[in-house]
């Protein structure tokens, strides 16, 4: 098996690697659907069971539609790739922003973000410019966001509007910008399979939060039941594992060696999981259950964000874990 893998083009490994990926998922499309379905025959209906049954389905579907859109970036090309991603930063904080009120004073500063923060951010991502890509946001644009924000003259809740649009801008523009990033990333004798490594990460963050979401339905004791009652410390720890283990089966894909590829799945397992657990307690703040607009999240339809919310997370955690240890 290993000669034949070995024997195959970095774009047939890739290709394969999807057939792979999509039949996984729809062997735990089928799972999820017998599941629920003996659920309702034994009448286990309680509200912490539909809410986990749910967030498991959100997850399987979260999950199939990261899968195409990183099937489409890796057949399309990186220069694709980049302006896919970042259209889902524009459509993602354009979600973030329509929960967090705004005000007249607040139209330069989101002016800025649109429309020059985000396509900034993509091109250094472009060029490679991987060190000024660092510190861009965090730095020079947490530093310019307030100073436009007070040239509109609007002093009223001043440090939460700017606070709120900070926060939008670092998770939904520089968190995703990090996923294409990682397709440029230059590993020796690596050339041509940086999307394994894309899909390295997907693969581990998604399953450790379908482990944690099944796991958490046997047990009762959420740490935050208020924002939360599928993330328990059990179930948490068993999604990491999981997570963690299949990263280390996965290092032949990788540059990794096995100890290495272990390291990194567990980094970004506990980055995406903490990172979806800050996420929902937004949302609770803002009195909904999904992103979007607030008329489609009673209807529980959820929105991009709410599909790609751990990746925000974990996207920029992984990158520089992995940049900083092979010193690229």
């Amino acid at each position: 098996m290993t000669s034949f893998l070995r024997s195959l083009t970095p774009d047939q490994q890739v290709s394969l690697m999807f057939v792979l990926l999509f039949g996984l998922l729809l062997l735990a499309s089928g799972a999820s659907v017998l599941v629920s379905m003996r659920e309702r025959r034994r009448g286990d209906g309680g509200e912490p069971s539909r809410d986990r049954s749910l967030e498991l389905q959100q997850l399987l579907r979260n999950s199939w539609i990261m899968a195409l859109v990183f099937w489409v970036a890796w057949a399309a090309g990186d220069g694709f790739a980049i302006v896919l991603f970042g259209f889902v930063s524009f459509f993602t904080l354009r979600e973030f922003i329509s929960l967090s009120p705004t005000r007249r004073g607040d139209h330069r500063s989101l002016v800025m973000a649109f429309f020059l923060v985000l396509p900034l951010q993509y091109a250094l991502v472009w060029n490679r410019e991987f060190n000024l890509f660092t510190v861009f946001i965090p730095v020079y644009v947490f530093l310019a966001i307030p100073v436009v924000s007070a040239l509109g003259n609007d002093p009223q809740r001043f440090l939460e509007r700017n606070a709120k649009l900070q926060w939008g801008i670092m998770v939904c523009v520089y968190g995703m910008s990090h996923v294409p990033a990682l397709l440029l990333l230059q590993f020796p004798r690596f050339a041509g399979r940086m999307a394994f490594l894309v899909l390295f990460l997907v693969l581990v963050v998604q399953t450790c939060m379908l482990v944690q979401h099944l796991v958490a339905r046997r047990l009762d004791k959420p740490v935050a039941p208020a924002i939360s009652q599928s993330f328990q410390w059990r179930s948490w720890g068993a999604g990491l594992l999981v997570g963690g283990l299949l990263g280390a089966a996965l290092a032949g894909l990788t540059p990794f060696k096995p100890l290495p590829a272990l390291a990194m799945a567990l980094i970004a397992c506990a980055a995406g999981s903490l990172g979806h657990l800050v996420m929902k307690a937004i949302k609770r703040d803002r009195g909904v259950t999904h992103w979007g607009s607030a008329g489609r999240s009673v209807t529980g339809a959820s929105g991009l964000l709410d599909r790609v919310d751990a990746l925000c997370f974990a996207a920029p955690v992984f990158f520089h874990s992995v940049r900083w240890n092979f010193n690229l």
